[in-house]
């Protein structure tokens, strides 16, 4: 077992709402430059959900399941900051108030920008719930450190889920499943941000033969994924040799420099991570949620 600091993370509430889809005009340009207006960010999505795939939704920036905010109208707000750095992939979520007060839900990404945290409920409190019911996080995993790792950074990781992922101790390194590697020269809208503790960055998809050259169109919500020669340490940058394991959480887009956004999880610049492709290394499917719900 890798031996980590999980017993002395703090465990603390942190409270969003359920957010309207927002716009800004009827139509976006794509990467062709031609007008289009299809359904985006926020709200409830019924039928798009971690183990779906990424690629061939007749929409943009689509957000598996249920979008939430601290605060709706403020996306700067220091309230959202909060709530988007403390939340981690795997937390446990509950609905606290409305029709499905008392539902429990699973954190499954952050979308930056619009500082979203993403929850995956099951389809009958789908039902119940509605824009505006607010949703409690117990926020857990920042601070995570791996002790005999000091060179990889941990990020928006549940302690809970990074037992799930299968990782394998091996000379020295940790040996890491995911279903794709993406070269650092398809990492688009994100890069350059100062910080990985909140939010997410895209695999461009302009290049549509490329994408498919590498397997990349057959990506689903919630795979984890190896970003070659990235360093999100500090930051979202290049650095030959740097591995970041993250986590797909929004659909494939339209507007040139996007594409399915990224999560980080684990990084790491000293050669601490080796990958290893498995087309099964979904967050889905390691915590029962999405798709793999039974």
């Amino acid at each position: 077992m890798i031996r980590t600091n999980v017993d002395r993370l703090v465990m603390t509430s942190v409270v969003g709402v359920v957010t309207p889809p927002m716009r800004r005009g009827a139509f976006r340009i794509d990467w062709e430059g031609v007008p289009f207006a299809l359904p985006g960010t926020g709200g409830i999505t019924y039928n798009v959900k971690v183990g779906d795939p990424a690629f061939g939704w007749a929409g943009d920036h689509i957000e598996p399941c249920v979008s939430t905010a601290a605060v709706v109208d403020n996306r700067t707000d220091v309230k959202n900051q909060a709530y988007n750095v403390l939340a981690c992939v795997g937390n446990y979520a509950r609905v606290i108030s409305g029709d499905a007060k008392g539902a429990v839900g699973v954190v499954t990404g952050l979308h930056g920008g619009i500082e979203h945290v993403l929850i995956d409920f099951a389809d009958e409190d789908l039902e119940k719930m509605a824009v505006d019911d607010k949703i409690l996080i117990k926020a857990y995993g920042l601070g995570l450190k791996l002790i005999d790792y000091p060179g990889v950074t941990v990020v928006n990781l549940d302690p809970g889920l990074l037992e799930k992922m299968n990782i394998q101790e091996k000379d020295g390194k940790l040996v890491v499943p995911v279903a794709k590697k993406v070269p650092a020269k398809l990492m688009g809208s994100g890069i350059g941000a100062a910080n990985t503790a909140s939010g997410d960055y895209d695999i461009t998809t302009s290049d549509q033969e490329e994408i498919k050259e590498l397997g990349l169109d057959q990506l689903k919500l919630g795979d984890i994924v190896a970003l070659e020669d990235a360093d999100n340490r500090f930051g979202r940058s290049y650095r030959r040799g740097a591995v970041s394991i993250g986590v797909i959480v929004h659909s494939d887009c339209f507007v040139a420099g996007h594409g399915p956004g990224v999560a980080t999880l684990l990084t790491s610049i000293d050669g601490s991570i080796e990958v290893v492709e498995d087309s099964g290394a979904n967050i889905g499917k390691m915590l029962g949620i999405g798709r793999y719900r039974k």
